[in-house]
């Protein structure tokens, strides 16, 4: 099958590397599942009042507000609440999308698969229509 041993010996340094690239790869994807896992997004309303923090699945996971949202109405502290969250969500998936970038590089097609993943969890507005459910 083999015209000569340096045919087979090439063929055989490309399987060798190509194993060594999906080890690699590997590798790098479960760092980059450790760091992503780790990962909490934090906002704070403008007046600096609420604070919001999310964890690496979007989940609100810590609020804190200040003293001074007693000044307000409820409505008012609701919607700073929901801004600061949403606000949250866009720092934790700008994290995701430095840590992806950095793991994976940019343009490869699973960091933009994983980003846009998350993308749609935490910015439903971007999503599918279903997505505001």
């Amino acid at each position: 099958m083999w015209a000569d041993e340096a045919a087979l010996d090439a063929a055989t340094r490309r399987l060798d590397d190509w194993e060594s690239s999906i080890a690699d790869r590997a590798a790098r994807v479960k760092a980059l599942s450790s760091q992503v896992r780790a990962l909490t997004g934090t906002a704070t309303s403008p007046d600096r009042t609420v604070e919001a923090t999310v964890d690496s699945s979007g989940l609100l996971v810590d609020l804190r507000l200040d003293e001074r949202t007693r000044q307000h109405s409820a409505a008012h502290t609701a919607r700073q609440i929901l801004e600061t969250t949403r606000a949250a969500h866009a720092d934790l998936l700008r994290q995701v999308t430095e840590a992806t970038t950095r793991a994976l590089g940019l343009g490869d097609p699973t960091a933009a698969t994983l980003v846009e993943s998350y993308r749609r969890r935490l910015d439903p507005g971007q999503g599918t229509p279903d997505a505001r459910r």
